[in-house]
């Protein structure tokens, strides 16, 4: 009987012994609820002679940072879930809001233009690509950066009686981006910016001149260049200039880690006492190496 008694209890113990021996769930990380993240900027494809920028941004949910080295890995956990990782470089004249960028406007009012935009901004870059978070896990992503500003340059060179007589040309460019979602490489309304012609002084494009802006993109229907040719001693009169550059402007979003330039010839200038307008025609994509020179 006592036996009995005996093989009963150990039975009982046996049993809670056993109900009270649960296993840990392992981990792969300390944060199983959360997943975390670190972003690698690849700077690779910017153009040549451009820096990589000192400082540069990464958005994601609710989050945002701003990093100086190579890799941004915050201590910020993400709940599970789907979520759009944005990337850019901060830049004198462009703000940005989401996917956004905004370039600042200019100041003045050229010839009763409307919205001038800045003709030099920062060298630009962004990345965007969704992502998709899960509990205790590290993502590591790769934000291959874009370069989203191009630099375009105008070589014109006059002809003409009254071409060495040219004192200044005031010029501007229709058709600009003055926004654009890099989302979606969607680019806003059309806007206007100043074209700042100066004479080539110096080397094999002397006499020619030369106007340099950076552009977000174009955009519209046309790009047109329209402006006035003014002269010494106001002989001739002040000519009106237009030329379309629509045709070879065409491609300029595509490439932008590439400057372009274009010369043109500016057509038989007026006679001294003549008043007409003028046309640039013939533009072609050149080298810019020559027009390169210090004016």
């Amino acid at each position: 009987m006592k036996a009995r008694q005996y093989i009963n209890m150990m039975g009982m113990a046996a049993a809670v012994l056993l109900s009270s021996c649960v296993k840990d769930t392992l981990y792969d990380t300390p944060h199983p609820d959360h997943g975390k993240i670190a972003v690698t900027a690849d700077w690779s494809a910017r153009g040549e002679g451009i820096d990589i920028p000192a400082q540069w941004i990464v958005a994601i949910g609710d989050y945002t940072g701003t990093e100086t080295a190579e890799t941004h890995a915050p201590d910020h956990l993400f709940a599970p879930g789907d979520y759009t990782l944005v990337v850019w470089n901060p830049t004198e004249g462009i703000t940005v809001s989401g996917t956004t960028a905004t370039v600042a406007t200019a100041t003045g009012n050229w010839a009763g233009t409307d919205a001038l935009v800045n003709n030099a901004p920062g060298w630009f870059f962004t990345h965007t690509e969704q992502a998709t978070i899960e509990k205790d896990c590290d993502y590591t992503f790769t934000a291959a950066m874009r370069q989203q500003v191009r630099e375009l340059t105008f070589v014109v060179e006059p002809t003409g009686d009254a071409a060495d007589r040219i004192t200044e040309i005031v010029a501007y460019l229709t058709g600009v981006a003055g926004t654009l979602d890099f989302a979606t490489d969607t680019y806003g309304a059309a806007s206007n910016v100043v074209l700042p012609f100066t004479k080539i002084t110096e080397g094999a494009s002397a006499g020619k001149w030369k106007a340099t802006v950076r552009l977000l993109g174009v955009t519209g229907t046309e790009q047109l260049l329209t402006g006035e040719i003014r002269y010494a001693d106001n002989n001739p009169l002040p000519t009106t200039l237009k030329s379309d550059l629509t045709e070879a402007l065409k491609d300029f979003n595509a490439g932008k880690s590439e400057s372009l330039t274009l010369g043109g010839t500016l057509v038989e200038t007026p006679e001294e006492t003549e008043f007409s307008e003028s046309e640039i025609i013939g533009w072609e994509e050149v080298d810019g190496g020559e027009a390169n020179a210090d004016l």
